[in-house]
C-alpha cells in the first residue's frame, strides 16, 4: 500500500515533536510505501535538513509555505471570469454571519460549524479556485491581484455582512487578502495529477492521503479527494482551529459573530505589490489586533476546518479534549476515532522496572519553563506544604522556552529566593534552598528518566495543556503524580493519580502532602500508572492503530485505474474478499481471477452473482 503523508513544518525536517511522531509511524510500517509531501514554514527548516529516512519512504516532495514567487501566469478573459466568480463566492461566505437554526448564536450548545448551505458554497468556491489553478498553471498572481481586494470590499459592504467586516479599512482588506493568499498557496502546487510532466507519480497515485494536521497541510488531501477520490485521513493531536483562535486572540463567540464597531469602509485600492506586502501587515501587532482581520481570518479557518472534517473518511484526534473540539467544529461523530500519541517507552524501562530509591520527601517538576506551566502557583503550594512537611524538597527540571521562558524562569528563581531563604542546620553550616532549578544533562539529572526517578511524586501545575507528554513519561517511570485538571490530563491519568483544579495552590499542596505521607499509596498509584501507560501510550499501540485504519480505508475505496495498471505486483483488495471464502465460491473465485490478468487488464464482463472489481478514473 502507498501512503501519501502530508505534513506542515514537521517530517522530514529535523525539528518538532510532530516530525518525531511521523518518523516513528513510518518506521513501524515497513510493509507499506510512503510518499512524503512536506510544506516548510521557514528558511531555517531547509537549512537544518532532513532526518535519516527509512527505505520505505519512496519519495519526498517539498514546497515552501512561507514564500511564493509570482508564477507569471496571465489569465485570459474566461479564466479571469472564473477566478472572479470563485473568489467573490469565497469572500461572500467569509463576510456572512453564521446563523444556526438549532441554537441561538453564543449559546453553550451552539456548534462552531457553518450551516450546510454556507459549507457547500465555501466548498464550491475552494474547489473552483483549485480547478482554475490546475487548468491555468497557478493561482498566486490572481490571489495577489487588485481583483481579490475588490471582491473582499464588495463582500464587506453586501447586505447581511458582519458588522466588523463592514468597518474594514483598506489596510485590513490588504491584510486579509495576503492571509488568504498565503494559506491557499498549496492550491497552486503540481501535486494533484497521477504523474507530473517528468513522469514522477503524485497524489493521484497513492492509496491513502494522511494529513498530519489541519489547515494548509490538509488542503492537498482535500484536492486529492476531489480530483481522484483518494481516501483522506486526518490526524489532529492539536486542533488547528483552536490553535488559530488562541493565537489570534479570537474567542469562540467572536469568531462566530465578530461584533465590533460599525461604519463604512473606505474604497479599497491596491496593487499586487501592496497585497504581497500585506503579509507583513498580518504579522504586525496593529493588523493582528484589527477586528476585521481577526473576524475574516477566523471565518476562513472555521469554514476550512468544517470542509476538512466533512471530506475526511476518518479523523483521528489524540484525546477526548480534541475530539470535543472537532465535533463542535462540524466533524461527524461516526468518522472520529481516538488514537493516542505513541511514545518511546524503552528509555524509561530501567527506571520503571527497578525498585523506587527516590528520596521520599522530594517533589519533581519536569518540562519546558513558560508561563502556561504556572510554576508560581507551584512555588506557593510548596510554601504551604513546607509548613507541614519541613523536610520536603522541590526540584524544578527544565529549560526555558524562548525569551519569554527565560524571563519567566528568572522571575520564578527570584520568587523562590524570597519565599525560601537559605536555611542552615547550625550557625557554622552552609545554608541551602529547598527549591532547586536544574536542566537535563546536569550532574543531578543527567537523563530525563533519572530526573523523574529523583522524586517520590511528580507534579504538573499547568493552566493550559494539550496532551501532557511529561505526565505520560512519569507514568512510564512508575511515579505517582499530582496534576491540575487541564486539557487531556484526566483522560491520561484515568484514576492512577491525583487531580486538582488549576491555579489552586492550597489544593495542590494538600494532594502532595497526602502522597508524601502515604508511601504504600504512592507505590500502588505508580504501578497502576505504569501499566496504563504501557497499554495505551506506546509507539506500538499507535502504529497498530494506524495500520488498521489504513487497511480499513483502502478496503472501502474503489480500485482506481492508476492502481490497477501498476505492474509491480498484486495490490490489496484488488479481488473481493468473498472470493476467498470456502464453500460454493471456488467457481466464482476462478471466474474473478480469470478477469484479472497479470498485467492488470480487465478480462470478460463479470459473471452474474459475482462481485466485480470496481474501477474509477480520476476526473480531470
Amino acid at each position: 500500500m502507498r501512503i501519501g503523508m502530508l505534513t506542515e513544518g514537521g517530517y522530514p525536517y529535523l525539528n518538532g515533536d510532530a516530525g518525531l511522531w511521523c518518523d516513528r509511524l513510518v518506521r513501524g510500517l515497513g510493509q507499506h510505501e510512503f510518499d512524503v509531501y512536506a510544506l516548510s514554514r521557514g528558511p531555517h527548516q531547509a537549512d537544518t535538513g532532513w532526518c535519516d529516512l527509512p527505505p520505505q519512504v519512496v519519495r519526498v516532495r517539498t514546497a515552501p509555505l512561507w514564500k511564493a514567487e509570482d508564477d507569471g501566469v496571465t489569465y485570459g478573459r474566461r479564466a479571469r471570469r472564473r477566478f472572479t466568480e470563485s473568489y467573490d463566492e469565497l469572500a461572500s461566505v467569509l463576510c456572512e454571519a453564521v446563523v444556526h437554526e438549532e441554537e441561538p448564536p453564543g449559546s453553550p450548545n451552539a456548534s462552531e460549524a457553518p450551516p450546510a448551505a454556507q459549507a457547500d458554497r465555501f466548498a464550491n468556491a475552494l474547489y473552483g479556485l483549485a480547478e482554475l489553478a490546475r487548468d491555468e498553471g497557478g493561482l498566486v498572481g490572481a490571489l495577489r491581484s487588485e481583483s481579490a481586494v475588490r471582491a473582499l470590499e464588495r463582500a464587506c459592504h453586501a447586505p447581511g455582512a458582519l458588522r466588523t467586516a463592514r468597518a474594514a479599512r483598506v489596510s485590513d482588506l490588504l491584510a486579509v487578502a495576503a492571509h488568504l493568499e498565503r494559506t491557499l498557496r498549496p492550491l497552486s502546487l503540481d501535486w494533484y495529477d497521477d504523474v507530473t510532466g517528468d513522469g514522477s507519480e503524485c497524489l493521484g497515485a497513492v492509496d491513502v492521503c494522511h494529513a498530519t494536521s489541519g489547515g494548509a497541510a490538509a488542503l492537498p488531501g482535500l484536492l486529492a479527494r476531489h480530483f481522484h477520490d483518494v481516501p483522506f485521513l486526518l490526524t489532529e493531536y492539536g486542533v488547528r482551529l483552536r490553535t488559530h483562535y488562541l493565537g489570534s486572540g479570537t474567542g469562540d463567540a467572536q469568531a462566530r459573530s465578530a461584533g465590533g464597531p460599525s461604519g463604512e469602509a473606505a474604497p479599497a485600492s491596491g496593487t499586487a505589490s501592496d497585497i504581497a506586502s500585506g503579509a507583513a501587515s498580518v504579522r504586525s501587532s496593529a493588523a493582528v489586533q484589527a477586528p476585521a482581520v481577526r473576524a475574516l481570518a477566523a471565518a476562513f479557518h472555521n469554514r476550512l476546518a468544517a470542509e476538512v472534517y466533512r471530506q475526511a473518511a476518518c479523523v483521528t484526534p489524540g484525546n477526548a479534549h480534541a475530539r470535543r473540539w472537532q465535533e463542535r467544529c462540524g466533524a461527524d461523530r461516526a468518522t472520529l476515532r481516538t488514537v493516542y500519541p505513541g511514545m518511546e517507552a524503552s528509555r524509561f524501562a530501567e527506571v520503571g522496572d527497578s525498585a523506587d530509591t527516590a528520596d521520599p520527601h522530594t517533589l519533581v517538576w519536569v518540562g519546558r519553563v513558560e508561563p502556561a506551566k504556572d510554576l508560581v502557583s507551584l512555588l506557593h503550594a510548596f510554601g504551604a506544604l513546607r509548613g507541614r512537611e519541613p523536610r520536603a524538597r522541590l526540584r524544578i527540571v527544565g529549560t526555558p522556552a524562548g525569551a519569554e521562558g527565560r524571563a519567566y524562569l528568572g522571575h520564578c528563581k527570584a520568587l523562590a529566593a524570597q519565599l525560601f531563604p537559605d536555611e542552615a542546620d547550625g550557625p557554622h553550616a552552609v545554608g541551602h534552598n529547598p527549591v532547586s532549578f536544574e536542566e537535563i544533562g546536569g550532574p543531578e539529572a543527567p537523563t530525563l528518566a533519572e530526573a523523574y526517578a529523583a522524586g517520590a511524586v511528580v507534579v504538573l501545575s499547568s493552566v493550559v495543556e494539550g496532551f501532557p507528554v511529561g505526565l505520560v513519561e512519569a507514568m512510564f517511570c512508575g511515579r505517582a503524580t499530582v496534576s491540575t485538571d487541564v486539557g487531556a490530563v484526566v483522560e491520561v491519568i484515568g484514576g492512577t493519580g491525583l487531580v486538582v483544579p488549576p491555579r489552586n495552590p492550597r489544593a495542590l499542596a494538600e494532594a502532595c502532602v497526602a502522597l508524601l505521607r502515604d508511601p504504600e499509596r504512592r507505590a500502588r498509584l505508580g504501578a497502576a500508572a505504569r501499566a496504563r501507560a504501557l497499554e495505551l501510550f506506546t509507539v506500538e499501540q499507535n502504529v497498530a492503530a494506524f495500520h488498521g485504519i489504513y487497511l480499513e480505508l483502502v478496503s472501502r475505496a474503489p480500485l482506481r485505474r492508476s492502481v490497477r495498471e501498476d505492474a509491480r505486483g498484486p495490490r490489496p483488495f484488488a479481488v473481493p474478499a468473498e472470493a476467498c471464502l470456502p464453500g460454493s465460491w471456488p467457481a466464482a473465485d476462478a471466474r474473478i481471477a480469470a478477469r484479472i490478468t497479470p498485467g492488470g487488464t480487465p478480462g470478460p464482463p463479470p459473471v452474474r452473482g459475482a462481485s466485480p472489481v470496481v474501477a474509477t478514473e480520476g476526473a480531470r
